[in-house]
């Protein structure tokens, strides 16, 4: 994925991102499939799919740590001001 994709990724919120990843996931095996049967040319598919999944869970679980913080800083706020 180029540097501009990758932005109008982080813009969406993990459910869509989540759904991402289903559908690439699907074309990857597809993907394997047409690699198998020698039906696909172009062999640098899986590799770049594989690679775009990766990415997409990245920032997944960057959503997921920035969430956590913002969670613990929440609770140190209220603990503090008791």
């Amino acid at each position: 994925m180029k540097t501009e994709e990758l932005k109008k990724l982080r813009e969406k919120d993990t459910k869509e991102l989540e759904g991402m990843v289903v559908e690439k996931k699907r074309e990857l095996a597809n993907a394997y499939a047409n690699r198998k049967a020698s039906n696909e040319s172009n062999l640098k598919i899986v590799k770049n799919t594989k690679r775009d999944i990766a990415q997409i869970l990245t920032i997944i679980r960057e959503k997921e740590i920035v969430q956590n913080l913002k969670e613990k800083e929440e609770k140190s706020s209220t603990k503090g001001s008791k």
